[in-house]
């Protein structure tokens, strides 16, 4: 049967810098909450999330410091570019998280911002731990040699 309307996965924003700066432990998908004009400037590929991270507040989980810019064909009722935008998670995923938050110094870091098949928008989100610097420097140690043994391979045969 033919499949009616699959769309592929838009990836609209990434954090790169994440894998870097921290271990990733688990992760999740998130839906987030957008109001009208964000969807559109999401869907438009601006929306930053490189400096964002995960809070909970009041029992639920709250997407701080991403930027999403105003919808330029907007009128009046635009939205604020950093306002916090919840995250829908069911209640057993938002106490997982909190709990890890809590009891093991954890932080949720958002990995990528995208449209799922059916055109919703998700969040991939991580718990993650921080690194230090020596982890910094054995991580990046450790993709050098990757890299410089891929070239002896090809150069190799």
């Amino acid at each position: 049967m033919a499949d009616k309307n699959e769309r592929p996965i838009k990836v609209v924003a990434e954090n790169r810098k994440a894998r870097f700066n921290y271990a990733i432990e688990d992760t999740i998908e998130a839906g987030i909450s957008l109001t009208g004009t964000e969807v559109k400037s999401v869907r438009g590929g601006k929306s930053t999330i490189a400096e964002s991270y995960a809070d909970s507040r009041g029992g639920e989980i709250w997407l701080i410091n991403a930027t999403i810019p105003e919808y330029l064909q907007a009128n009046r009722f635009n939205h604020e570019p950093k306002r916090p935008r919840k995250l829908l998670l069911h209640r057993k995923q938002i106490n997982k998280l909190m709990g890890a938050v809590e009891r093991q110094g954890m932080t949720l870091i958002p990995l990528k911002l995208y449209f799922n098949e059916k055109g919703r928008a998700k969040l991939l989100l991580a718990l993650a731990k921080g690194k230090q610097l020596h982890d910094k420097r054995e991580t990046e140690k450790k993709r050098d040699w990757s890299r410089e043994k891929g070239r002896l391979l090809r150069a190799r045969g």
